[in-house]
């Protein structure tokens, strides 16, 4: 049972978070505020919002899990994260920004459609479709997280921490919309690169070092060594475990950072803060499985995923303990308030105004977005009310999900100016059928889903390529003029 100190750390965490909110409920006026921030965000907010709602739960419970199951061979999920990381924020960040704003796009399903010019409508309405399906499945990891938080903390079931967690987030996503989600995000992003860093160095000397890990793991028959093994299944794994990091160019909930940022001139300076960021923090992560391995001799409270939070509760006294435990609860945070909004955004701003009302006002689909906050909130809570989810499954499924449908109609779009919508709309078809049976069939325990995903979803747009032409002159002239402001910038 958590202390009064760690109680009240919380209680006063959780009423900021609603304050800041409220702050920003007055000061959205229009769609765009609601849903870009009016495309006027700085560098330090855009680089941790982004980097916080990208890792979520599973940077400070899900991978210090698998560390301390499986050994230091999980590592690769980390190296590909990073790599993915750096090349999303070099690459893809600078052209989304000129050309979402160049085809007038607040979200990622309209910036497919005007970007193709599909006349159809189906390139949009079907990956808003994919985008509710699968981030109901993300932000169901998080609140699977923090169902197992607060179960831990406060001695409550999993079930009613689940909802208490829900009803905080949804407030203040639901009031300040992409600036709340955002300046919150800045907060917590801050709050768990403090902890990431200071509870495993802290831990770590505690425990004797590292020859203590390597005792530890020796006892337990962990994996010592980064290579699984030097047979063909072993490089299998490694390609496998690093292909998270194809999941970057695919992801709705940190494109839109990307979308939203005041002006590509920021992005070298946002580029490293994110860089920095990532690489510190996905280090820590790695190193609370490992103290983990030394400091327990089987799983904390049962589940691996909660050796940080035992960590933290074993290791320091109750008012550090509860600010550090505050980290974990931004991280779930952190990602569920964006996700939440986007998947809002997908049913207000390409269902609702595409096919219900096309002559709704800004005011009514603002506030269908944000009741749509609670609809989608509700059935992640739904989704996440087994207390033997794993929060690393969860979020692997929905990465794979958006990295094999999203990341290559993403990648042409921006880069290939002879492509159709029609092999964007296959591709896209493809690659998240794939997941979806590759996954179902088991072969998932071989190879992520997510490579044979985004691989088939390449060569259907490669075919359809071939037998549709591109032949809409002003659909390659727009692709010429961001081609030209990004080269002049």
């Amino acid at each position: 049972m958590a202390s009064f100190a760690t109680v009240t750390t919380f209680i006063i965490y959780l009423i900021f978070l609603m304050a800041v909110g409220l702050y920003f409920y007055r000061r959205t006026k229009n769609v765009e505020d609601y849903l870009l921030g009016g495309r006027a965000m700085g560098k330090w907010v855009t680089a941790l919002s982004a980097q916080a709602s990208d890792m979520s739960g599973w940077l400070l419970m899900g991978l210090p899990g698998a560390v301390y199951l499986y050994g230091i061979n999980q590592s690769w999920i980390a190296i590909g994260l990073f790599i993915g990381t750096v090349v999303n924020w070099l690459v893809v960040a600078p052209r989304l920004r000129i050309y979402t704003e160049q085809t007038n796009s607040l979200t990622l399903s309209s910036f497919f459609e005007n970007r193709f010019r599909d006349p159809t409508g189906l390139l949009r309405i079907i990956s808003a479709i994919i985008t509710l399906i699968f981030f109901a499945i993300y932000a169901s990891s998080g609140m699977a997280g923090a169902g197992k938080l607060f179960e831990s903390m406060f001695g409550i079931s999993y079930q009613a921490a689940i909802v208490i967690g829900a009803v905080v987030i949804v407030m203040y996503t639901f009031l300040g919309g992409f600036l709340a989600v955002c300046w919150t995000d800045l907060f917590q992003g801050a709050l768990m690169f403090f902890s990431i860093i200071v509870v495993p160095l802290v831990a770590f000397f505690n425990v004797g070092g590292m020859e203590a890990i390597s005792i530890a793991s020796a006892m337990k028959d962990i994996s010592f060594s980064l290579m699984p093994d030097s047979s063909f299944m072993g490089f299998i794994a490694i390609i496998s475990t690093m292909a998270w990091g194809l999941g970057y160019f695919g992801q709705p909930h940190i494109l839109a950072r990307f979308m939203s940022i005041k002006s590509i001139k920021e992005l070298p300076k946002t580029t490293l803060i994110a860089t920095v960021w990532v690489f510190i923090s996905l280090g820590g992560a790695l190193l609370v499985g490992l103290v983990g391995i030394a400091m327990y001799q089987s799983a904390p409270g049962g589940d691996a995923e909660k050796v940080f939070i035992y960590m933290i509760t074993d290791t320091f006294s109750p008012w550090i303990g509860g600010i550090l435990l505050a980290a974990i609860l931004s991280a779930i945070m952190s990602t569920i308030d964006s996700q939440l909004l986007v998947s809002s955004s997908a049913l207000a701003e390409d269902f609702y105004q595409k096919v219900i009302k096309k002559d709704a006002s800004e005011k009514e689909v603002m506030w269908v977005s944000r009741l749509s906050v609670i609809l989608i909130a509700i059935v992640a809570t739904l989704l996440a009310m087994n207390p033997n989810s794993s929060i690393l499954s969860l979020v692997s499924y929905a990465w794979g999900g958006f990295g094999a449908a999203f990341g290559p109609i993403v990648l042409i779009s921006l880069f290939s100016k002879k492509s159709t919508w029609q092999s964007a709309l296959s591709g896209m078809v493809v690659g998240a059928l794939t997941v979806v049976i590759w996954k179902q069939i088991g072969l998932g325990s071989y190879m992520y889903e997510i490579v044979p995903g985004f691989v088939f979803n390449f060569i259907t747009i490669y075919l359809v390529n071939l037998f549709v032409k591109q032949n809409d002159r002003e659909i390659t002239e727009q692709f010429d003029q961001v081609s030209a402001i990004i080269k002049n910038s």
